[in-house]
Formats: structure tokens, sequence, C-alpha cells
């Protein structure tokens, strides 16, 4: 059943003349464009990006068979994706294709219903960025203490930390190409023991294992939180859309081929682990999967499998530091933070002062428990990704002749019933989480609407430069109809 758009919105023949305007002001900067290509992100590249914004391999899904049994395990990885991933894919294929520019999911809260949510997003899911990214320099150290035990604790693990805070922080600074092709590398690496695994396993296998109940008891908040851990942020790469060479043919194309391998990923290790191997559920804790390879091949593959699940961590960290970078650079050039923020490096082109915030902040998270971040960051994206489904459904109400480069079949009710079950699923999670992460989201989202009001604030008094109204404007038709070149923020 459709709808008409609101009436404050422009008539279909005015949207349709807006982005014939647009598209006249792409071609005319196209010739210098072209250049600008060659440091764009190509599709393979991207394609990895994706995959360790999502996942990095299969290491931590041990839980899901601690928590449910192997039955329910299998059954989670290969349903979840259905109701959750392929509907979160979708909407973002759809709107990253439609505004292919740095900001992402903020560029359509904010055209859907207006700043103030567009700047809420923003807080959202960079603070859930930072959230999840601070696990990664503390679980690198976890892996280190084994070998070195000296850095288990105290000064040493402190000093560690921020030793790989900064090594890693430099390698994004460095370029998002750079970063996308060690994306590649690290993928490769990090996936093809498991298919050794899955080999070995072969005359191992009992099937009936796979049908197992397991225990009876089961932990259901553990078992959600990691199937959602493991199989979210397919959004998180179209905050860097404007970096990417033809968004518009890109973008689908990467996030279908990430979606196939991060599946296959998940299951054939856990269907090789499973079958080959006769041990109780309670033994597939984090780390298992490197035991099941050595039980199923031998130490060489277990050593194998070990040293992915560093790299990986590599992979998980510049992955999402990238992703938060650009979109702080992004909401600068969108006018939500000070111009300053969107500043680039004239070396390496990239928004180095986005990359320092955010390891900054990501530096603090580093020394928070581990269950906690992940609880908190669940949370936060659950908040954003509520908005995101709904401005999915608005902007198809508001824009119904906007012109989308890939567009999801079907009218407003397939829309709705798409955004439909992963809502009910993310107000489940939150339903879920502890008190502690109710309070930790509240005092954030509190935070983020006082930093909306100070940045207005800001504004009206000139306290900071801002992106004109104008320039915003330009940024958005470009990105709107071109190759998501845009605004590209400040050298320095």
């Amino acid at each position: 059943m459709g709808a008409s758009p609101s009436s404050l919105d422009p008539p279909y023949h005015l949207q349709q003349e807006e982005a014939e305007e647009a598209n006249s002001i792409n071609g005319g900067i196209e010739g210098s464009n072209e250049k600008k290509r060659n440091n764009k992100l190509k599709l393979i590249p991207l394609i990895f990006l994706i995959f360790f914004e999502v996942s990095g391999g299969p290491f931590g899904e041990e839980p899901a068979v601690a928590a449910a049994g192997p039955l329910l395990a299998i059954l989670g990885f290969i349903i979840f994706p259905f109701i959750w991933s392929i509907p979160e894919a979708l909407v973002t294929a759809e709107l990253a294709t439609t505004f292919p520019g740095n900001g992402g999911f903020v560029i359509w809260a904010n055209k859907a219903f207006g700043p103030f949510w567009g700047s809420m997003m923003g807080s959202w899911k960079f603070l859930s960025g930072a959230i999840n990214n601070g696990a990664y320099p503390a679980l690198l150290v976890d892996y280190v203490k084994r070998v070195i035990p000296a850095v288990s604790g105290g000064l040493p693990r402190i000093f560690t930390i921020l030793f790989f805070n900064i090594i890693l922080s430099f390698l994004n600074y460095t370029g998002l190409t750079i970063v996308g092709y060690t994306a590649v590398s690290l993928g490769i690496f990090a996936l093809f023991p498991f298919l050794l695994m899955a080999g070995f396993s072969i005359p191992k296998i009992h099937p009936n294992r796979w049908i197992e109940l397991g225990d009876r008891h089961r932990d259901w908040r553990l078992y959600f939180n990691t199937l959602f851990w493991n199989l979210n942020f397919w959004d998180n790469a179209s905050t860097l859309a404007g970096e990417v060479d033809r968004p518009q043919q890109t973008f689908p194309k990467a996030l279908f081929s990430a979606g196939i391998l991060t599946c296959l990923g998940y299951l054939i290790p856990l269907l090789a682990g499973i079958g080959a191997l006769d041990v109780g559920q309670e033994q597939w804790t984090d780390g298992f999967l490197a035991d099941a390879a050595g039980m199923i091949a031998g130490n060489w593959l277990k050593y194998w499998v070990e040293l992915a699940s560093v790299l990986s961590v590599v992979g998980l960290f510049e992955a999402q530091l990238s992703s938060s970078a650009y979109q702080l650079q992004g909401m600068a050039t969108l006018g939500f933070l000070p111009k300053v923020t969107g500043v680039r490096s004239s070396r390496f082109d990239t928004p180095w002062l986005g990359i320092l915030v955010t390891s900054i902040i990501t530096l603090g998270v580093s020394y928070v428990g581990y269950e906690n971040i992940i609880n908190s960051a669940n949370f936060l994206y659950a908040l954003g990704m509520l908005l995101e489904f709904a401005s999915f459904a608005w902007l198809r109400r508001k824009y119904p002749g906007l012109k989308r480069p890939f567009k999801v079949g079907g009218g407003f009710v397939v829309v709705a019933l798409i955004c439909l079950v992963p809502t009910g699923f993310l107000l489940f999670v939150m339903a879920i989480a502890g008190k502690i992460v109710f309070a930790i989201s509240a005092g954030l989202t509190v935070l983020g609407v006082m930093g909306y009001f100070l940045m207005e604030y800001c504004k009206r008094r000139g306290c900071m430069e801002f992106s004109k109204e104008e320039e915003e404007e330009e940024a958005a038709a470009v990105v709107g109809a071109g190759e998501g070149e845009g605004i590209r923020g400040e050298r320095v």
C-alpha cells in the first residue's frame, strides 16, 4: 500500500529536475574525478573491509555452542543471516548507493528526519564503533601474554595496549587503499586454515552430532549476543562511501560477496568442529577453534589458527577505525561537527584528526572489561539501527521519485516487512541487556543530545567554523547524483 510524500517535500518533477541539475554538476567535475579514482577503493578491498567490519573470521562463534548446544548454534548461523544480516545489507545497499557520501547512515537519518536525528545517529554509531574497537587491542594483549606472561597486568599491559593502538592507528593514517589491501591479505590468511580444517575433518565427521541438543540449560543472553556480535555492522562501510570507486555499482556487489564470505566463514568450521569431534559443549569457549583444528589435523594447524586469530584482530581494528574516522569527516562536511574535524593529511589524504580522536577514545575503552564492551556496543548499535530502519522506510515515503541505483523490490508494505523482524530482534536484544548497560547507554545518549545543542550554540555564536549551508547542499547534490566524490574536506 503506497503513501504520498509530505506536503512540505518537492513534487516528483522537481525532484527529477534537482537530480538532473546534480548530474550536471557531477559531470562538470568528472574529469578531475577520473584522476582521483586511482586512489579510491576498488571492489576486492571493499569486500574484505566489509568482511572485517562484520566478522573477520569465525573467531568468537564458539560461545554459541556452549550457550545453546550444537544444533541451535548451527541453526543460529544459518537462520540469523536471513532475519538480520540480509535485511541490514539490503537497506545499506539501497541507501549507500542513493546517498554515496562519507557519513553514511548520518546522511540517511538527516535526510529522513532532520539534523537532530542525524546528529543522534552519528553519536550512537560513532560511540558504538569506538566501544567496539576498544576490545581489539585488549584481545591482542591477551594473545601476547600467552607467549610473554609479563604483559598480563599492571604497567606492562597498559603500555602494550598503548603500543598496539599507536602502531595500528598509524597504519590507518597511511591511507585507505593500503588498509583495504592489507585487509585482503589478512582475510585470506585468516580463512584458509579453516578450509584445510574442513578438508581434514571429512573422514571423521558423524552427521548425528550436528543435531544434538546438548544441555537443557540455555544461556539465551550469551547465545543471542554471540549471534548479534558476529553478524552485525553491515552498514559501517557506508561511512566511507565517498572513498569508493563507482559506489553505485560497487557497493551492492561488495555487500553480496562479503555476505557469502562471512556466512561460509562461520558455518564451515562450525560444521567441521562439531561433526568431527566428540567433546562436551562446555569446551566450546573463546579460542576453542584452534584446539579443534589441532585435534583434527595436528598442532601445525592449531598454531596457524592461533596466528590467524591475532591477525584477524588487526583487520577488525583497521576496518572499524576507518569507518569511524570517515564518519567524523563526513559529519564535519555536513556541518554537524566543526570544519576542522574533517581535515585531511596533505600526504596521505586521510582524515587524520578523525583517526586521532577515534584512537584516543578507543584507547580509553581498551581498559574496560570485555563483556561490558560487547554489551554496550550492541545496545548503542541497536539504538542506531532502529533509527536506520525508520529512516529507510520514511525516505521511501518522503521521496518516492528519487533515483535509486539499487532499490529493494516492492512497495512500502514490503519495505515495512523487511524492517519488521530485525526491529523485533533489536528490541529483544535491548530488553535482555543488564542494568549497567542501560545506565551506560542512557548516559551516552544524554551526552549525544548535549553535543547536538552545543554544536548548534557554537554555530549561532560563531565559536567555531562549520561548513556553510551552500557547501552542504553542494556536497549532497554531488554525492546524491554522482560517483560519491562530494566535498572531501580540507587538507593540512
